[in-house]
């Protein structure tokens, strides 16, 4: 979708597509699937067999997926007592929500989420400026590389930390699920301890942090390249 949306915006494809894409919209989902494609469960997904066991989807061809972390809990070492009517945070939600928020200072107690974001909104503005004015490390693209070809680059890119956020966790209880599409696999994600001591939280902070800095860099440059 990201070379469709470019190609939509630098007049190769025509805004009468079959998928009725105009450039206005092509340019919100450029937004949109950028920052997608830097959250590294977004790229990268498990899969396994019907007894639980992790397995290799193109040698397996009932191998059942985790929707990219969405059918499965997240247990971290470092997690607070859970309240009544709290429920155990999503595999895959903790990278949209959690290890962002991480980034911004919490304070004391627990918060809703509209006095968390009145917290972290002067904060996020700072942050913004500092990402803005300080350039990223490794964001540059070859100057050879087809403008088509980012988004495959940045895919694979992504692809080893997908790797590393799933071994960084003991996958248990995992059992087939029925879901209104389809079989899917199920069950919880417990971090593993680790020899350099750094916990799960700690480290998806730091990923999310200089992820979504090259992102942002990223989308200026394509956009100043196509536009």
């Amino acid at each position: 979708m990201i070379p469709y949306c470019v190609q939509i915006l630098q007049g190769r494809l025509s805004e009468q597509n079959e998928r009725k894409i105009t450039k206005p919209v092509a340019l919100i989902l450029l937004a949109h699937y950028v920052a997608d494609i830097h959250q590294p469960l977004h790229v990268g997904a498990e899969y396994f067999d019907t007894q639980g066991r992790i397995a290799d989807p193109d040698k397996n061809k009932s191998a059942l997926g985790d929707e990219g972390g969405n059918t499965f809990t997240l247990e971290l070492s470092d997690q607070p007592a859970r309240r009544r009517g709290m429920h155990k945070k999503k595999f895959h939600g903790f990278w949209d929500y959690d290890a962002v928020n991480a980034l911004f200072p919490q304070g004391q107690g627990p918060l809703r989420k509209s006095e968390l974001q009145i917290l972290i909104e002067p904060l996020k503005k700072e942050m913004v400026h500092e990402m803005a004015t300080h350039e990223p490390r490794n964001w540059r693209i070859p100057p050879s590389l087809p403008i088509d070809n980012y988004a495959e680059l940045w895919a694979d890119e992504i692809l080893p930390i997908a790797r590393e956020a799933h071994q960084r966790v003991q996958f248990t209880n995992v059992h087939p699920q029925q879901q209104e599409d389809g079989v899917v696999a199920s069950g919880e994600a417990d971090e593993k301890p680790r020899p350099d001591k750094m916990n799960y939280r700690v480290w998806a902070t730091n990923i999310v942090r200089d992820e979504l800095h090259k992102a942002g860099w990223r989308l200026a440059d394509l956009l100043e390249k196509i536009l």
